[in-house]
C-alpha cells in the first residue's frame, strides 16, 4: 500500500493557481517532514519544497520561490502545496514524499506517493 496519496493535479494556464494535496495513509508522518520534488519529462527529480514536523520552518527551491507555499495540516496527516502564477517550465509530475530528517535531498525521503501530473499552457 503507497503511503502517501497525492492529488490536485491538472491542466492549468500560466499565471493561474492550483493546490495540490497529499494525504497519508497507513501511518501518520506527522513527525516527519514533508517535501514536494517534481520531474519535468527528461530530467531529473529536484527539489520542491518541504516543511518540518514543527511547521515552523519551511523551506523553497529558488524557482518557486515567492509563488508555491507548503504547509501541512498535522491532525488531517496532509500536506499541502499552494501554486500561484505558475509558468509553462512547472509542468511535470509532482510527487510528495516524508523523510526523518529536514533535507532536500531525494535520497533521504524514504517514502514517496505515486505523484500527480500539473500541466501549465502558456
Amino acid at each position: 500500500q503507497v503511503p502517501l496519496v497525492e492529488s490536485g493535479g491538472g491542466l492549468v494556464q500560466a499565471g493561474g493557481s492550483l493546490r495540490l494535496s497529499c494525504a497519508a495513509s497507513g501511518r501518520t508522518f506527522s513527525s516527519y517532514t514533508m517535501g514536494w520534488f517534481r520531474r519535468a519529462p527528461e530530467k531529473e527529480r529536484e527539489f520542491v519544497a518541504a516543511i518540518s514536523w514543527t511547521v515552523a520552518d519551511t523551506y523553497y527551491a529558488d524557482s518557486v520561490k515567492g509563488r508555491f507555499t507548503i504547509s501541512r495540516n498535522n491532525a488531517k496527516n496532509t500536506v499541502y502545496l499552494q501554486m500561484s502564477d505558475v509558468k509553462p517550465e512547472d509542468t511535470a509530475v509532482y510527487y510528495c514524499a516524508a523523510s526523518r530528517t529536514i533535507t532536500r535531498a531525494v535520497s533521504s525521503y524514504g517514502y514517496w506517493g505515486q505523484g500527480t501530473q500539473v500541466t501549465v499552457s502558456s
